[in-house]
């Protein structure tokens, strides 16, 4: 089927989408492509809703969001058994609040200058990650396309989604990363990976295939999209005001400079809790639930829709 299926949240971006769906309706009109809109209703909707497209023959696709709607697309292009996910076409029109997936691969921000591009831009292969971590139900596992958080990351993450509306935005989540930094106290973790063992206290730990997060931060500045490996950033007990002092490192892609912060790269990768103290999980800005969790790459795994490489 070529009529490309196109999947809005009209909550995304406090309502933008809702608001810009009739000027991007002219567009695709003007540009002559056929398509299919389909409006989310609830949370987890857009995963749902793209499985039973591809079980209804679609194989294009264009989510209409941020970072959150990207994250529900991409679990649904995953995880259905119908098709391999490298046979589907797959793209982003940032329209959310949280665009920090776009940023590794400067796709515009203005929605009208990528959409005419989407149709004549090539489609390269990208890795995923996938997680397997302790959720409401028992183990459950999700597919990332981003950045999955552990430890501080996921605690300030879940702090925020407890908050109705969600705070969105670059300032908003350094708010809140200030906010609940006297709240949280590290607790000991065992990371297995690469066959080495690290058993320490940790401020935060991220698992990264792209590099920004958290309206543009740089935890894993190593990660690429596209290299079959996750990069891992590991960052032991900091201090409070060594944390704040630090943030400017965190935007500039420099925290390899902190003596307490050491990246790595691998395949695979293991977090468990030593004590008592949870360790929550986030991936994408999503919050999860807690460990133990197991991370893995699957590389070259779904074909999206990207810019040319310059």
């Amino acid at each position: 089927m070529d009529t490309w299926f196109i999947v809005l949240n009209p909550a995304a971006g406090g309502g933008k989408v809702k608001k810009t769906w009739p000027q991007i309706e002219a567009e695709l009109n003007k540009l002559g492509i056929d398509f299919s809109a389909n409006f989310t209703i609830a949370p987890g909707h857009a995963t749902s809703m793209v499985r039973e497209a591809i079980n209804a023959g679609f194989r294009k696709f264009i989510a209409v969001g941020g970072d959150g709607t990207n994250h529900e697309a991409i679990n649904g292009l995953m995880s259905q058994k119908i098709v391999d996910p490298k046979t589907l076409t797959y793209a982003l029109l940032p329209v959310g609040t949280g665009n920090d997936w776009i940023k590794t691969h400067q796709i515009p921000v203005n929605w009208k200058k990528w959409l005419p591009q989407i149709f004549h831009s090539v489609a390269r292969l990208h890795d995923v990650g996938f997680l397997e971590y302790q959720g409401s139900h028992g183990t459950e596992n999700r597919y990332f396309i981003n950045i999955a958080g552990f430890c501080y990351d996921a605690f300030v993450v879940r702090a925020m989604s407890l908050i109705t509306p969600r705070p969105k935005g670059k300032l908003a989540y350094l708010w809140w990363v200030i906010r609940c930094l006297f709240q949280y106290q590290p607790g000991p973790c065992r990371i297995d990976f690469n066959g080495q063992k690290v058993e320490q206290k940790c401020y935060t730990i991220n698992a990264g295939i792209c590099k920004y997060s958290g309206g543009g931060m740089q935890f894993v500045p190593q990660a690429l999209p596209d290299d079959g490996l996750i990069g891992l950033t590991i960052a032991g007990e900091v201090s409070k005001w060594n944390v704040i002092k630090s943030t400017p490192k965190f935007f500039s892609g420099k925290i390899a400079n902190h003596p307490q912060i050491k990246l790595y790269q691998s395949t695979e990768i293991e977090i468990k809790p030593l004590g008592d103290d949870k360790i929550y999980v986030e991936a994408d800005g999503e919050f999860l639930g807690e460990a133990p969790v197991k991370i893995r790459i699957l590389p070259s795994a779904l074909s999206i829709v990207l810019p040319a490489k310059v």
